[in-house]
């Protein structure tokens, strides 16, 4: 467990699978995403998430505002797959519910992950990544000093004649988030 000035970054509970499913059905929240997730996919990732945190002790942590215990999103840290062309790699992500925008969260809570990256898992660089279109999670990127690698490319896992297969990746190393947080 995780904790920000305003955040909470936590393992995932049962009751968070409802309004993750809701959070990945909402066509606003997933524009930059291939197609909404029906609530088993979401389910199924759900608890794919929550046993990777059960056995490395880190993940992609259900997000939370505390006192309010709802479930707001999720910020952290995975191991993408290893078709991915710059693999083997760490990347930092996050997805939140529609309402909770604009407030920082997704910001503050990528902070609170970069320093358990960098200080905790000491690895020397993190990842971030998303579609050319997304200038909102490019915004979070460049706000917790990822800067963009200029190594577009184009999605394995995305039909290379979709609008959202290309990809920027965005990264960040130890050292220069070291500068950062000086």
């Amino acid at each position: 467990m995780l904790k920000t000035e305003r955040l909470l970054l936590r393992q995932w509970a049962e009751d968070d699978f409802l309004p993750f499913a809701e959070m990945c059905s909402d066509k606003d929240v997933m524009e930059f995403f291939p197609k909404l997730q029906t609530q088993s996919e979401s389910y199924e990732m759900a608890k794919k998430i929550q046993a990777l945190i059960e056995g490395r002790g880190w993940g992609l942590w259900a997000l939370e505002i505390p006192n309010q215990h709802r479930f707001i999103g999720f910020v952290g840290l995975h191991i993408p797959k290893d078709n991915m062309p710059y693999s083997p790699c760490v990347e930092i992500g996050w997805r939140l519910s529609k309402q909770y925008w604009g407030k920082g969260y997704a910001t503050e809570a990528a902070e609170k992950a970069l320093e358990y990256a960098f200080n905790k898992l000491n690895l020397s660089e993190v990842v971030s990544f998303t579609t050319v279109a997304n200038v909102r999670s490019m915004a979070v990127m460049q706000k917790i000093g990822m800067c963009n690698s200029g190594q577009n490319f184009m999605h394995p896992n995305i039909e290379a004649s979709h609008p959202q297969c290309e990809h920027v990746l965005y990264k960040i190393s130890k050292s220069e988030w070291h500068q950062n947080v000086l």
